[in-house]
């Protein structure tokens, strides 16, 4: 089994330890990088080629998920990259998907949930 590099994005620091902590108990997940925004995460990815995915808040200040998400997309050497996007509210959803997201999780963030997406796009 592969074992995978994630990026996972949330101003919220609660948040991003709870993700942290769920995403370190996936058998293929190797390593968790932290980014508090879009700004950052998108920094992280310009110099560490090695991220295979990321899990996306949508709703953070400095730079919103839905504008990093646009920004990767449009960088040839990003756009790959599975993202799942992280959010509280729903009708983001649509617009999420729209610019390019691979999947949605609804927060509070469950770690079957988040097992079951990651292992579905990176096809373990």
């Amino acid at each position: 089994m592969s074992q995978i590099k994630v990026l996972a994005v949330d101003d919220d620091i609660i948040n991003l330890k709870l993700l942290k902590s769920i995403l370190l108990k996936l058998p293929n997940v190797a390593e968790v990088v932290e980014a508090k925004n879009g700004t950052d995460a998108l920094s992280i990815l310009n110099t560490q080629d090695d991220i295979n995915l990321i899990l996306l808040d949508i709703i953070m200040p400095v730079m919103g998920g839905i504008e990093m998400l646009k920004v990767v997309r449009a960088d040839q050497k990003l756009k790959n990259i599975p993202v799942i996007v992280l959010t509280t509210d729903e009708t983001k959803r649509t617009e999420a998907l729209d610019c390019g997201a691979n999947d949605f999780v609804m927060k509070p963030v469950r770690k079957e949930q988040v097992e079951e997406k990651i292992n579905r796009l990176i096809n373990i």
